[in-house]
Parts: structure tokens; C-alpha cells; sequence
């Protein structure tokens, strides 16, 4: 069977930045805990590698985790009703979808899915209702559905508990040496990049020292604490005390093409990587010289 991948696009979604994570995360864990899961690309990564024990995903959409619960209970359902030719990728088809409110969880998992593979730039935006506001994409060939990945998915998912809380709410149970990722709605870097709007409430600084906090409690329980975020004030200023890798990272969403292409994020831990202890003692052994001579 194929490696499990994301089902969906997801903007932010940390595809490539793999290695930078993977190389940052630590060797060994209990316990693995994402509270903002997004497309999953980490947690994937993570289960193709052997490293998933016992995983806790989370997510604040209803939609995504009734999608991410029926993928890994009920696969083939999901495959069939999105085979059943009702899911066509045109435009009529879209928004007649789009108005859509459907009451079984494959069905909803269904539209959700198809809704993320021909909607715009694979956007997930919510009204202040809480209405799917997306138009449409105009994609040539979206896969739909991509059967053999819902299967490998719901492979990767069989040992793991997805739930749909307050991100506080979803490592309240971690513990020593569980490792905790957090990649939560980026803090924007200017007023053209926000995008805060995953739900209805959005995301703001408030939620980002309320996050900050609950990094800092996580650390003194002895969590492997993991984030990403943007290359901002508030965050730098925010987690001064913690190690932070800068990486590079190629986002779209702003609607200005200045605004597009390579821009720098942010990867902090509580922890010292192995790939960065080397360098440290390197660091500190040239120190010693220095002072001893």
C-alpha cells in the first residue's frame, strides 16, 4: 500500500517543510499530539516513519475531523458515494453542491472533500455564519476521488484519537516526553497576508498568547513542544526564550504578487534537536578554548 499523504489541500499545509520537521523532531516520544491537524502532512510523515505509537489529532473544524473520522472508519462508503457521479467538476455542479447541507457523515465528509479539490486555491474560509464562502476553481483534472490514499489514510489512522476541541482542551492530557505539535492559523505579517478565517471566530493575538502559554505549561510538564508560525514581532517576541530554526517556505494566499513566493517562517522548540547539538558542542567547545588560552 502507498505512504498516506493528505486528502486535502490545505492552506499553510506543511508539505514542504517535511524535512525541516522531521529533522527537527525528537529522535524518540511517547505520545503524539496535534491539536491544529490541518491536511495532516506531519503527522503522515510521522506514521510512514515508524515514529507514531499513540496519536491525539485535533482540529476546531467540524467539517475536516467528521472527514479525517470517516475516513478511517468507514473508507469504502466514503469511496463509493464520492464514485456515484454526483461529484462532477463543473461549475453549476460547485455552488448547487456548495449551498448544499447534507446530514450523513459520509455525505458530508464527501462534500467536504469535493468542495476542498475544486474550490480555490484549495481555501477553507468560512462567513461569519460559519458558510463555506469558496468559488469555485476551475481545476482541468481534480482527483476525485483518490481512492487508493483514503485507504492508506484510514490505515494510518486506526491507532489514533481524533476529537474536535478548544486546541487547550486537546493537550490537556500530555505528558513527559510526549511530543506536541503545534501549527496553528500563522499571527500575519502585514494586513494583505491575513488569513485567520478558518472558522467563524478567526484567530487572533489573543489566541496566540493564549497558545504561548500553553507551549510554556507544556514544557514544564516535559512535552517535546514543536511550532510553526510566521517570521513576525509577536511571535519572535513571544517565544525569545526558546530555540527557533528560520526556514523558507512558498505561500499564495496573499492577493498581492509582492506578497507571494518564498517567505521566511518560524520553527521553535523547547528542546535541542540532534541534528543542532552537534553544533552547539562545537560551538561551546571553541568558547572554552577561547577562554582558556
Amino acid at each position: 500500500m502507498q505512504e498516506a499523504r493528505p486528502f486535502v489541500k490545505w492552506a499553510g499545509g506543511k508539505t514542504q517543510l517535511l524535512n525541516n520537521l522531521t529533522e527537527l523532531a525528537p529522535s524518540e516520544f511517547n505520545n503524539y499530539y496535534e491539536p491544529f491537524l490541518g491536511g495532516g502532512a506531519f503527522f503522515f510523515k510521522l506514521h510512514s516513519l515508524g515514529k507514531i505509537k499513540k496519536s491525539f489529532l485535533n482540529d476546531i473544524n467540524q467539517e475536516l475531523v467528521n472527514a479525517y473520522k470517516t475516513i478511517k472508519e468507514k473508507p469504502q462508503e466514503l469511496i463509493n458515494e464520492l464514485s456515484s457521479g454526483k461529484y462532477a467538476n463543473e461549475e453549476k455542479t460547485f455552488y448547487k453542491i456548495r449551498e448544499e447541507n447534507p446530514k450523513s457523515n459520509i455525505e458530508r465528509a464527501a462534500r467536504f472533500i469535493y468542495l476542498n479539490k475544486t474550490a480555490f486555491n484549495g481555501l477553507y474560509r468560512v462567513n461569519a455564519q460559519g458558510k463555506f464562502n469558496v468559488p469555485f476553481g476551475k481545476y482541468s483534472n481534480p482527483k476525485i476521488p483518490d481512492a487508493e490514499n483514503i485507504l492508506a489514510s484510514s490505515t494510518a489512522l486506526q491507532t489514533d484519537e481524533i476529537t474536535c476541541l478548544d486546541f487547550e482542551d486537546a493537550v490537556e492530557k500530555a505528558g513527559k516526553n510526549d511530543f506536541v505539535y503545534f501549527d496553528p492559523p500563522y499571527q500575519p505579517i502585514s494586513k494583505t497576508s491575513k488569513f485567520t478565517n478558518y472558522t467563524a471566530k478567526g484567530f487572533g493575538e489573543g489566541d496566540q498568547a493564549r497558545l504561548f502559554r500553553i507551549f510554556k505549561r507544556l514544557a514544564k510538564k516535559g512535552c517535546f513542544v514543536m511550532l510553526s508560525n510566521s517570521y513576525s514581532e509577536i511571535i519572535k517576541e513571544l517565544y525569545g526564550e526558546f530555540n527557533a530554526t528560520i526556514v523558507l517556505a512558498s505561500r499564495a494566499i496573499n492577493c498581492k504578487a509582492e506578497g507571494r513566493g518564498k517567505i521566511k517562517e518560524l520553527l521553535i522548540t523547547n528542546y535541542l534537536p540532534e541534528s543542532r547539538q552537534a553544533e552547539v558542542t562545537a560551538r561551546n567547545f571553541i568558547k572554552e578554548a577561547i577562554t582558556t588560552h
